[in-house]
């Protein structure tokens, strides 16, 4: 009933008032959060972009978890499921998992070293530890570039839910776009006005909504339609079915001996990349001891088992027979969650949901925002038009500099097509990868020489996306997809960690070549004993007061 009254009227009238209602109350709280913690002048980047880090275990597992599973996650995951089966949609599990080891051995160890020096960003780390401004700015604007389109994709996930509850058809252009216009205002204010307090505080109530509609819909969702036999009989079904167009089976349900390496290097090449994006290393960052990160990669595995459930999902819209259409009239695989619950779901629950994935949009995009911002300030502006940059002047550059990336996302959502969007987070993952050689190797060795992990670098961005660029399909001509012939073993792999195999053999072979010539190497600003270093450190200077708490009380 709740169905066919939404489909009379076009809009999904109380979906709608639910998800306006709470976006409402996240609003609120993202401009209070300025006065969280006594952050009533946030005139430096510590303060803005960091939050003064000083965020504890819990408020680091919400900002961590709000930031890296998205409302792309919400949105791609599922729809990967729905459309193609598990090495596409799947192989998010393992890596979720693999990750958490990997930032528990390294990523204290960058918290230990920024801290003491006061980086912001992983370039300032890379510039310090190598002595390279040239380096440290290919890690500036490889961040930078990989963060816009993943920062697009969260808009993208706004507007799935838009269409999904009936907003976005109108043929006038402002009518059409005027929710998503409202929804990049409402963030680029916050964000400018709070920081990185706003995403922190928000996070709460979206994992706490997300928690609640997963939770809900895999329990109910099964005993609707026939429960998981049943569902993985659909899901199977569907996956071994030819593809009228190629004349293959249409997806993978288990995958087989030749998609091992397919689904490993998926896996490996994810999990290695993703504390490389800013918006994951600016969360990090901002807690208050290197145990509170370890504590986090410890705790974090929680949300794997939630993203499990979530990625099943796609297979109950297979056996729920979910048409996931949108206002064009043709179908969108990924407006397959929004419709599965639209459809299963009384109006208000539904609401609920969308209201989760909406929300689950602006957190990781008000970081991401953030993170570039801080990129471009301290890596760009400060270390090559402005070395006498004030702190507060940093800061309201960065604030700029974040309304600026928010803005050139929203253009790219509005202009290009959505396949694009998907590309460029396919590049985006490619280029962050290249910046791991000089980030975490950095953090143990200094083997590596500064031009030798240029060059790498250089290599490895062309390779992966020439490579990447060659993919095509029956309905793309490039950029098609994220796997193509790894060299030499005739197997097909992630171009992202094939392109991060060039680089280090590029970086390591040139190294030799640097050290036989006796190239000078830069000076390392760091010592053994700052890669150990936690909070209360007596060698690391205190954060500068705010002008309100240097001004004695009256």
């Amino acid at each position: 009933m709740t169905t066919l009254a939404a489909s009379d009227t076009g809009v999904n009238g109380v979906a709608l008032a639910v998800l306006i209602a709470l976006f409402t109350l996240v609003t609120v709280m993202g401009f209070l959060a300025s006065r969280w913690r006594r952050a009533s002048n946030l005139q430096t980047l510590d303060e803005w972009g960091l939050g003064g880090r000083s965020f504890g275990t819990w408020v680091t597992w919400f900002l961590i978890g709000g930031d890296i599973y998205t409302a792309y996650t919400f949105i791609a995951v599922p729809a990967a499921m729905f459309a193609l089966g598990s090495v596409s949609g799947f192989f998010a599990i393992p890596y979720a998992i693999v990750v958490y080891p990997i930032i528990f051995v390294f990523m204290s160890r960058l918290w230990s070293v920024s801290h003491r020096h006061g980086y912001i960003t992983t370039a300032d780390f890379v510039g310090g530890r190598y002595g390279s401004r040239w380096l440290s700015l290919a890690m500036a604007l490889t961040g930078i570039l990989a963060t816009m389109p993943y920062i697009a994709l969260q808009l993208v996930g706004i507007q799935a839910v838009l269409e999904v509850i009936g907003i976005g058809g109108a043929d006038n252009v402002v009518a059409k776009d005027l929710p998503l216009l409202i929804a990049f205002a409402v963030l680029a204010a916050y964000t400018y006005s709070s920081g990185l307090r706003a995403p922190a505080i928000i996070a709460f109530v979206k994992d706490t909504l997300i928690y609640l509609v997963i939770i809900v819909a895999v329990i109910y969702l099964p005993s609707r339609y026939g429960g998981w036999g049943h569902i993985f009989d659909a899901a199977e079904a569907k996956m071994t079915t030819p593809n009228p167009a190629t004349g293959k089976p249409t997806g993978t349900f288990i995958p087989n001996s030749q998609q091992y390496w397919a689904y490993a290097t998926l896996a490996l090449g994810s999990a290695l990349a993703l504390f490389m994006y800013p918006h994951s290393i600016t969360a990090t960052l901002s807690s208050k001891s290197r145990n509170t990160i370890r504590r986090n990669a410890a705790i974090l595995p929680a949300y794997t088992f939630l993203l499990g459930l979530l990625a099943l999902l796609g297979w109950v819209a297979i056996a729920a027979g979910t048409k996931p259409i949108g206002l064009d009239g043709k179908p969108n695989a990924q407006l397959v969650v929004p419709q599965l619950f639209e459809d299963a779901f009384p109006a208000w629950f539904a609401g609920v949901a969308f209201s989760a994935i909406a929300i689950g949009a602006l957190v990781p995009a008000a970081i991401m925002s953030i993170a570039a911002a801080n990129l471009f300030t301290r890596n760009v502006y400060r270390e090559w038009f402005r070395p006498g940059a004030t702190p507060a002047q940093e800061a309201k550059v960065s604030k700029l500099t974040s309304l600026f990336v928010k803005f050139v996302a929203l253009i790219f959502v509005l202009t290009l097509d959505k396949q694009n969007a998907i590309n460029f987070q396919l590049l985006g993952g490619i280029w962050i990868l290249q910046t791991f050689p000089a980030i975490v190797f950095g953090l143990y060795t200094r083997w590596f020489h500064r031009w030798a992990l240029l060059a790498g670098w250089a290599v490895g961005m062309v390779y992966g996306t020439i490579a990447a660029y060659n993919v095509t399909s029956a309905t793309a001509a490039h950029f098609a997809g994220s796997l193509a012939s790894i060299p030499g073993i005739a197997q097909m792999g992630y171009i992202a960690l094939t392109a991060f195999v060039v680089n280090i053999i590029v970086a390591a072979v040139l190294t030799l070549v640097m050290r036989a010539v006796k190239a000078p190497d830069g000076v390392d600003s760091t010592i053994r004993g700052d890669y150990f270093a936690d909070a209360g450190d007596p060698r690391v200077a205190p954060l500068p007061p705010t002008p309100t708490e240097a001004t004695p009380s009256p």
